[in-house]
């Protein structure tokens, strides 16, 4: 089923979204690894649910037990493994799904694939999943300290950030519950999202992820090139439904003389619509790249839903769920981008002892 992620660096993950658990097995990290375990509580505290009145109001702690791979604070180089328990399940809010597919989800594809599925809050297909990558992700940040990691909201619906990532204030990120950087646009989005949320409706956006300190020389060749597999990550995400990075889909509509970047005497470039990724390795500037989510397909309002006998009916949504995903998927994109830059930084340190 495709559990995990990672070659050297490896995270196999299981749990649904209301069963007794999730957690999950992390390989392959360095012994000897200092590790702040505050760090890695504060980082999901940050993706965990009921934070602001603009996410679902599902009530958990999400707080991480390591049962092994860290010993007096560091790691031992041996697998790491660890669970986050479910405190605050209703699974009854989903009896009505027993016999229903949801439009826009992954109810139907599962049932069809498997012929069994854990039809609560999406089981396995749920979010909440993704609570497993952020510990990872957490530990993947201890290993590379110097390589910096910031993603931001920079757009809900029609609204967005209209200015680049170098003029953004990154320590203005965690000032608001949206994780907008322009607290005037931020404002504006946490109104529009309530507004959205009232309407028993939902909303998509943008995140922007920019990744500073990459040394050169981290990525692969054909097909485990750097941003391929920046991409890979991303588009796993739940509600994923595009990536670009660099120029993107704005190179396009440029001349080559436009778009090229013309070196300094220093290695650097002048200009970086490559996005700091050229043949698939890092060059060196700014890794830069936007994840698009589309909007929540669980709605509180009346929609028309397959049965499993081939009838469409009309059903009421129910349960808790976020208006928009943006916010909380900010530690999430960041968590991907450490795991895959951890991966390719011990790809690269074998490369090199070769």
């Amino acid at each position: 089923m495709g559990n995990s992620i990672g070659k050297l660096f490896k995270l196999t993950t299981f749990g649904e979204s209301h069963g007794l658990a999730l957690g999950g097995i992390i390989d392959g990290c360095p012994s000897n690894i200092k590790i702040d375990l505050d760090f890695v509580q504060s980082e999901l505290d940050r993706r965990k649910p009921g934070q602001s009145k603009i996410v679902t109001q599902r009530k958990e702690s999400d707080e991480v037990k390591f049962l092994s791979g860290i010993f007096e604070g560091k790691t031992t180089g041996t697998s790491i493994g660890f669970i986050i328990e479910n405190e605050n399940q209703k699974s009854n809010d989903y009896d009505h799904l027993k016999d229903t597919f949801r439009p826009s989800h992954a109810d139907f594809t599962y049932d069809q694939k498997y012929g069994n599925r854990d039809y609560r809050g999406g089981g396995r297909t749920s979010a909440r999943e993704t609570v497993n990558w952020v510990v990872a992700g957490a530990i993947a940040k201890q290993i590379i300290p110097e390589i910096k990691i910031n993603a931001y909201v920079s757009s809900v619906g029609e609204l967005e950030i209209d200015k680049p990532y170098q003029e953004v204030d990154f320590n203005l990120i965690e000032s608001n519950p949206v994780r907008c950087p322009d607290v005037e646009m931020a404002a504006k989005m946490e109104d529009y999202i309530t507004k959205i949320k009232k309407d028993g409706d939902t909303v998509g956006g943008i995140i922007t992820c920019v990744i500073q300190n990459v040394p050169i020389g981290l990525g692969e060749p054909i097909f485990d090139k750097l941003h391929a597999q920046l991409g890979k990550a991303m588009l796993s995400i739940n509600a994923v439904k595009g990536f670009e990075f660099g120029g993107g889909f704005s190179s396009t509509k440029m001349k080559g003389s436009e778009h090229n970047d013309l070196f300094n005497e220093d290695g650097t470039t002048k200009t970086n619509l490559s996005g700091g990724i050229q043949g698939g390795i890092s060059n060196g500037m700014d890794i830069y790249f936007r994840v698009a989510f589309k909007p929540v397909a669980t709605l509180l309002q009346k929609q028309d839903v397959l049965t499993n006998d081939g009838k469409i009916i009309e059903q009421q949504g129910k349960g808790r769920h976020d208006p928009c995903v943006v916010p909380r998927a900010v530690p999430i994109v960041e968590a991907l981008a450490a795991m895959v830059l951890v991966d390719f930084t011990l790809m690269d340190k074998v490369y090199r002892n070769y």
